[in-house]
């Protein structure tokens, strides 16, 4: 097998990454249960987003009531870490997200790329 390819299994119709079995990618002919799978993966990975998103937000309230009780500042400390995690989960949910067009465009540019390769 062509190592570049290595990472990938070739399906009839769709090609899927090696991270996930229900990614189809810039294939218009979809059947209806791969279109569910990918509608349930989309929704189930904004629902995480969004539980994590309002954990966040209760979590660091209280923190912050904590914190300003004590007439101190640390609340800000695990709010920037944990911030930053909560900003990684929806760059991977909104923009790396199976079917978001920027992947979309991503998994192009990389089929041309291996096209050109091809012998």
């Amino acid at each position: 097998m062509d190592p570049l390819r290595r990472g990938m299994q070739l399906n009839d119709d769709c090609i899927l990454d090696p991270l996930s079995q229900l990614e189809p990618t810039m294939n218009p002919d979809l059947s209806p249960e791969q279109l569910d799978r990918l509608a349930a993966k989309r929704a189930g990975m904004k629902i995480g987003f969004y539980v994590h998103a309002a954990a966040y937000v209760a979590v660091n309230i209280g923190l912050y009531l904590l914190s300003a009780s004590q007439g101190k500042g640390w609340a800000i400390y695990p709010a920037l870490g944990w911030g930053l995690g909560l900003l990684l989960h929806g760059a991977v949910t909104w923009l790396a997200m199976p079917g978001s067009s920027w992947r979309e465009r991503m998994v192009a540019r990389e089929r041309r790329l291996l096209d050109q390769q091809r012998p």
